[in-house]
Order: C-alpha cells, then structure tokens, then sequence
C-alpha cells in the first residue's frame, strides 16, 4: 500500500482528499470535503452525474450559471459541474 500523502495541516483527512481529487474533483473542493465533519450524502436520492442524460446535465449546468454549457460534451459538463 501507497503511503498516504500528507497535505499539511489544511486537510483533516488526506485519505478522503486524495480519493476525491482521483474521482476529479478541484483541490478547492477536495479540501472543503475532506475537511467537513460529517461529509455523508444528505438525505436524497440524486443519481450521480454519470447516470444523468447529457439534457439534465445541461439543465443543472443553467440552473447554476455555467458559462460555455451549450458547446460541452458530456464528460465536459460532468467536470464543470463539479467543480462549479
């Protein structure tokens, strides 16, 4: 096993980050996950953006203000939301 990085003080759990950072999520917004305390999904049953239509990625892409939307493939809106 690949010892864990350590991320400084900054990150509480450099485990959960570095997971999160692989699955492509900013460093901004690894550190914001890996540094909450109960970061466990709320209540909802929302698919994940893989299992979404590229039609209702595009919709949350609008209902957020992301710029540049209607040119994006799938995958593009998938990272954009992400990291929005």
């Amino acid at each position: 096993m690949i010892p864990q990085k350590d991320h400084g003080p900054s990150i509480k759990n450099d485990e959960r980050y570095e997971a999160l950072r692989r699955e492509g999520y900013s460093k901004e917004k690894a550190a914001r996950i890996a540094n909450s305390k109960n970061p466990g999904k709320k209540g909802g049953k929302a698919s994940t953006y893989e299992e979404r239509t590229k039609q209702e990625l595009y919709d949350k892409a609008k209902d957020i203000g992301v710029e540049g939307r209607s040119k994006m493939n799938k995958k593009e809106l998938i990272h954009a939301l992400r990291n929005h």
